[in-house]
């Protein structure tokens, strides 16, 4: 048996490419294993600014998801491994629960770690079977004039749905025009918001209450908001292009596409967290997290670097390396960029919200995820832009939804919860 097994392993171990890489590990105290900062700079970054600090010599090996699932899942098979500590997003881990070590006695020294995270970090488990690690998201953003068109009372770091129609409302009529953008383009991320935004933050779901009572409100509630959009949004993508030509003063994207309008004139915008409805403040967060493989050869040396990524220090190192953000409460430096800043406040304020409702990116979807993704992009082309019947359309494109989770078998992911086998659509 030992001999199969070890062919194995060593057939994955070339499939990833790492047999070089393994080798050159055998020098290093601690193999760290990671689908994340692959790009050659961010690697090197991670090596050179990052894990340097650390007390014990790291080695820093990025891949793709595939390979490093394979190399991770061979060394278990075998029962012993090269690999210290594992870096990757919530999806990565979701097949090893199993495998990993509760982390949930690593000493991190007073850290305050955000409990949104730390929950995802359980798996369902009531194991700490990941620690967050690093975060992305989408935002929203505002130039300083639309302030003074809020809702009286209204808090910009608190809004409602209800608030921001409201305020977009009052900016339309003021301004003579709409004035909220929305990058509902062909390359803007608009699904992303329906996923991520608008679901979780009325139906506590993303797949399962799809065609739910809850789901025509939320339709409804983003019709209303339509009506003060940009017009012009249906040809949008980056939100950062019509809030520097003041197309639009309001806007919603991803960080990274509204980095240079912060960049370019920090004093004229504002960053701020997506509003809230009836089940919280839905937004979605990429999380990545870091985890201890069951087969790691040092667990004490593994569990001590687990611990080093999340102190202070190293959280702002690895944002200047990887422009992922911290997942602990940290003090941003003034030599940072001015996007980093402003959106690094937006983050902190949306993801550490008492309400704060995470719907994560889907997953186990492999090359299904498109379709999963125009499932929302047509039912909001056929609801908000061709003005069919939202009872009608959702009835519909509930069925093709339900026939994509099928044939995935893809179980459910939160805000969704777990299911055994495909996620259903009731």
């Amino acid at each position: 048996m030992k001999k199969p097994t070890m062919k194995r392993l060593a057939s994955a171990l070339l499939a990833g490419g790492t047999l070089a890489a393994m080798a050159g590990s055998a020098q290093a105290d601690i193999l760290f294993w990671s689908t994340q900062a692959k790009p050659v700079e961010e690697t090197q970054a991670m090596r050179e600014q990052v894990l340097s600090g650390f007390s014990e010599s790291v080695d820093y090996q990025a891949s793709d998801t595939g390979p490093w699932l394979t190399r991770i899942q061979a060394e278990l098979e075998a029962g012993q491994g090269t690999i210290g500590l594992l870096g990757g997003l919530h999806g990565d881990f979701t097949t090893l629960a199993d495998n990993l070590v509760d982390l949930s006695d690593v000493d991190l020294g007073g850290v305050s770690v955000n409990d949104t995270f730390q929950q995802l970090g359980r798996l369902g488990t009531d194991e700490q079977k990941y620690l967050p690690w690093m975060q992305a998201t989408y935002i929203m953003a505002a130039n300083r004039k639309a302030l003074d068109y809020l809702p009286e009372g209204a808090d910009i770091n608190a809004l409602t749905y209800d608030e921001l129609i409201a305020w977009m409302k009052t900016l339309a009529e003021e301004t003579g025009g709409p004035k909220f953008g929305f990058p509902a383009g062909p390359k803007g991320l608009k699904h992303r918001f329906f996923q991520g935004y608008l679901y979780p933050s009325y139906t506590d779901s993303m797949v399962t209450k799809f065609r739910s009572a809850e789901a025509e409100e939320a339709w409804n509630k983003f019709k209303e908001l339509w009506a003060y959009t940009n017009p012009a949004s249906t040809s949008f993508a980056f939100m950062q292009e019509q809030l520097l030509t003041e197309e639009v003063w309001v806007a919603f994207d991803h960080t990274a596409r509204l980095a240079e309008a912060f960049n370019q004139r920090p004093d004229d915008f504002v960053a701020f967290p997506a509003p809230a409805g009836p089940t919280g403040r839905g937004f979605m967060p990429v999380v990545a997290g870091v985890a201890v493989p069951e087969t790691a050869p040092d667990m004490e040396k593994a569990k001590a670097l687990a611990a080093y990524m999340l102190k202070p220090e190293t959280q702002i190192a690895t944002l200047r390396a990887t422009n992922f953000f911290p997942v602990v409460d940290v003090e941003l430096p003034d030599d940072m960029p001015a996007a980093v800043r402003i959106s690094g406040a937006a983050i902190a304020a949306m993801s550490g919200a008492e309400d704060a409702n995470p719907g994560l990116l889907p997953m186990g979807l492999g090359d299904l995820g498109g379709k999963f993704n125009q499932v929302y992009n047509d039912t909001f082309e056929r609801i908000v832009l061709a003005g069919q019947d939202v009872r009608a359309v959702l009835d519909d494109q509930a069925e093709a939804l339900r026939a994509i989770m099928e044939e995935a078998g893809a179980p459910c992911w939160a805000p969704d919860e777990p299911s055994e086998g495909a996620c259903p659509v009731e």
